[in-house]
């Protein structure tokens, strides 16, 4: 929530923080273990999360990944095939279902993370100590702004 007195961005300054933020996006999502296994950026982007939250119901994962349920279908079939996930049936309710990491999936996740890790780091050793000390402040308000631009206006 905003306090009445915070100014709003302006356009050059809001077009040039949303520039950086996909750039960011960019270059940090390609992988090259990720791109081995021949995974699309949305299929990394659901065995992250699956890895990260653990058992997660597809109701759950098709919102957090914002993907319609086709959609998402689609993509745990692929990992399915590829031996990186694996659907689960919930014993409570037959008619909820459920998708797990298996063991390949996870190791996967962890050289993905790993690589994306060295990559902002050898990055960050270009910048001053100052820009990283500034980035490091600046964490807690660009979560904030994830977490509002995830609920929506």
């Amino acid at each position: 929530m905003t306090s009445p007195t915070a100014p709003l961005l302006d356009v050059e300054t809001a077009s040039r923080l949303r520039v950086a933020i996909a750039r960011l996006s960019r270059r940090l999502r390609v992988t090259r273990a990720g791109s081995a296994a021949g995974l699309t950026p949305t299929g990394i982007s659901v065995l992250l999360t699956v890895v990260r939250h653990g058992p997660t119901r597809l109701g759950d994962l098709a919102r957090t990944e914002n993907l319609n349920p086709t959609m998402l279908s689609r993509v745990i079939a692929d990992l399915g095939q590829a031996g990186l996930l694996e659907r689960v049936s919930d014993h409570g309710d037959r008619r909820a279902a459920w998708v797990q990491s298996t063991a390949a999936g996870s190791a996967l996740a962890q050289r993905m993370r790993r690589e994306r890790t060295n990559a902002l780091n050898s990055a960050l050793e270009g910048l001053s100590d100052q820009d990283r000390q500034l980035i490091e402040q600046a964490l807690p308000a660009l979560e904030g702004l994830a977490e509002q631009l995830r609920e929506g206006p």
